[in-house]
């Protein structure tokens, strides 16, 4: 049987997208219907945990599974395993043939797919509202009796390592998307490492360790379900306890992270590319993990410095100076220790180091006299609009309810989330901008273009 927490009623987040959309809306509309988005919970006797949202406005539905394993739960040795799963899981199960889960989708007007990041790995399908007991079924078989066999495992271990050829290796700039957290995270493994891992790592795995990896990480005391869209909800608990219910639940693995040493000077590297065609860098400081009160307001402050056309970095660097073609700042958003970073694409004949002076005397800048009103007003419209527009899709919610109850412990919580962002001061924003940008506490990588010198060439 099922433990039921809690439910509330539905309330459709179309209209007021509409209204952002004609510039209608504000902050407290979007708060107003962010609180009564409808959430259900339950808790079956296996431990998985059930999250359910009713909205019958389109008439589909959305089916996520969250499984509490991403890159941050490896070992050193055997790096890429949650990604490898990403692939192994549509490899086949006990009723389901190698392949077969995308066509049985498919073929009935639907979609799904799966991904794998730091912090979890997810797999989803969107159907027509009828064939909701099939995407259930179908996540169900796979969770219970994936098809772990030396041929599934020796074609997936090849497609990854294809996949990081093409889509890192050969790609221009990708590179160093990996190597600043290998920079800025240090030996600090759950978070240094990569998600695609170390093709040298999947080469040496023999089958053992990943079977012994799925029944540590995929289990239903181990994840979240979440369903959104056009469905009833007593009949999808009937379907979920009917599925999922009988699956054991097994001995899991909770992990618990170490703190992160504080940097104490400021690390440096060049590094070279010969995709790109620019130089470009990147500047990472660490900061705390998500949903924390400083978090929300480093947030904001990446906002304001390069969001939009508008922005403070985007108006020196692009518009005015034109030393850089483009720039993005931003939050990581881990579960663990985060990152702030900041990067930057070259304009030609212009190197890093002017721009990278301009983004600290920005945040200096920043630190000193604070933010404009406007700024801030501005960034908090940016992020009401984002919010609701997001929640827009049954797969949307579907997906942000399960991480919210995966990474937070209970899925209501996102009906919360707006207020943390609107309820950022000038004067946080100012105080964070102090507090986490000193130099020793910065890394800072450059990537230009070519191959590295050889030591001739010095």
């Amino acid at each position: 049987m099922s433990r039921v927490f809690m439910g509330t009623v539905v309330a459709s987040l179309v209209t007021v997208a509409a209204a952002f959309a004609s510039g209608q809306a504000d902050t407290e509309q979007g708060t107003a219907e962010l609180s009564s988005l409808q959430v259900s919970r339950a808790t079956l006797d296996n431990g998985l945990r059930v999250v359910m949202n009713q909205d019958q406005t389109v008439p589909t539905v959305a089916v996520s599974v969250y499984y509490d394993v991403g890159s941050r739960n490896e070992v050193k040795g055997r790096s890429g395993f949650a990604h490898l799963f990403e692939h192994m899981m549509f490899q086949g199960s006990a009723n389901v043939g190698k392949g077969e889960h995308f066509g049985l989708i498919i073929n009935r007007g639907g979609s799904a797919n799966g991904t794998t990041s730091n912090d979890r790995t997810n797999y989803f399908e969107t159907l027509p509202s009828n064939e909701l007991a099939l995407g259930l079924w179908l996540e169900a078989d796979r969770m219970r009796s994936l098809a772990i066999t030396q041929e599934n495992f020796e074609n997936q271990r090849q497609t990854v390592m294809e996949e990081r050829r093409q889509r890192i290796d050969n790609q221009p700039y990708i590179p160093s998307m990996l190597r600043i957290n290998e920079l800025a995270y240090g030996d600090y493994w759950p978070y240094a490492h990569s998600t695609i891992g170390d093709m040298q790592d999947l080469v040496d795995a023999p089958l053992e360790a990943v079977q012994q990896f799925f029944d540590t990480h995929y289990a239903p005391n181990n994840a979240v379900l979440s369903i959104a869209g056009d469905f009833e909800p007593e009949e999808a608990m009937r379907l979920v306890e009917k599925y999922f219910g009988d699956i054991p639940a097994r001995q899991t693995e909770e992990l618990s992270l170490p703190p992160l040493e504080p940097q104490t000077a400021e690390r440096t590297e060049t590094m070279y590319d010969p995709n790109a065609t620019l130089p470009a860098f990147h500047v990472a400081y660490h900061i705390p993990r998500s949903r924390t009160p400083d978090h929300y307001a480093l947030e904001m402050l990446a906002l304001i410095l390069g969001d939009g056309e508008s922005s403070r970095l985007y108006q020196r660097l692009v518009k005015r100076d034109e030393i850089c073609q483009e720039v993005t700042v931003g939050t990581d958003d881990r579960r663990g220790p985060d990152l702030f970073s900041v990067w930057a694409v070259m304009a030609s004949g212009h190197p890093p180091k002017k721009a990278q002076e301009i983004v600290f005397e920005e945040i200096a800048n920043i630190a000193k006299n604070g933010v404009a009103e406007r700024e801030l007003q501005k960034a908090k419209n940016r992020t009401s609009a984002a919010f609701v527009f997001g929640l827009q899709s049954n797969m949307a919610r579907s997906q942000r309810l399960a991480e919210y109850e995966l990474y937070w412990g209970d899925a209501n919580l996102l009906k919360l989330e707006l207020d943390h962002y609107l309820a950022v001061t000038a004067d946080d924003i100012k105080r964070v901008a102090g507090q986490y940008f000193d130099s020793s506490n910065r890394t800072v990588l450059d990537v230009l273009p070519g191959q590295a010198p050889t030591e001739g060439d010095r």
